[in-house]
């Protein structure tokens, strides 16, 4: 059997159409169209052709919290007299000038959406291997602090390239 094909605003017609009819279960129409138990309420006087049916945007009527729209141009002319500012320091000099400063990151976000704000450059990501075919072909350090021996004398821990452990020689001269 072939898969019959359906657009949205058609399955949405049949499903208004097969819940307007006298004694429809409703929860198997909705288990059978795949919508939520809390979607799917059909009002009397709906045809098939109801604006409601159609996408609606889900983007907020509005948003109390957002800069104002005054702000963002005076951190943009801010930033474009001192490039080298940040965030929070463009927050500081708005605050300054007698306007309500938004959040640091918020100050950040206003940057980036008028393009003073470029992606790092740099050699790439840090997922290159350093493992090398023998041991101590390479050695690489990570400082987690001073490692006190039975000798009372400090040594600084070390790790090869290989993945094994090896102890620095000039810290730990005296005890081997």
């Amino acid at each position: 059997m072939p898969w019959r094909e359906v657009s949205k605003m058609d399955a949405r017609r049949e499903f208004v159409r097969l819940a307007g009819l006298e004694g429809a279960n409703r929860r198997e129409l909705r288990r059978r169209f795949g919508i939520h138990p809390d979607a799917g309420s059909v009002r009397r006087g709906w045809s098939g052709d109801a604006p409601e049916l159609a996408d609606r945007s889900r983007r907020p009527h509005s948003s109390p919290a957002r800069t104002a729209e005054a702000t963002e141009p005076a951190i943009v002319a801010i930033r474009d007299a001192h490039p080298g500012m940040g965030a929070r320091k463009l927050a500081h000099c708005v605050k300054r000038d007698g306007v309500r400063p938004p959040a640091v990151l918020a100050v950040h976000e206003v940057l980036r959406r008028h393009g003073p704000i470029l992606p790092p450059q740099g050699a790439g990501s840090a997922d290159q291997r350093f493992e090398k075919e023998a041991a101590n072909l390479l050695w690489q350090m990570d400082f987690k602090g001073w490692i006190r021996l039975a000798s009372r004398e400090l040594m600084v821990p070390r790790f090869d390239g290989h993945g094994g452990y090896a102890a620095s020689l000039s810290a730990c001269s005296g005890v081997l």
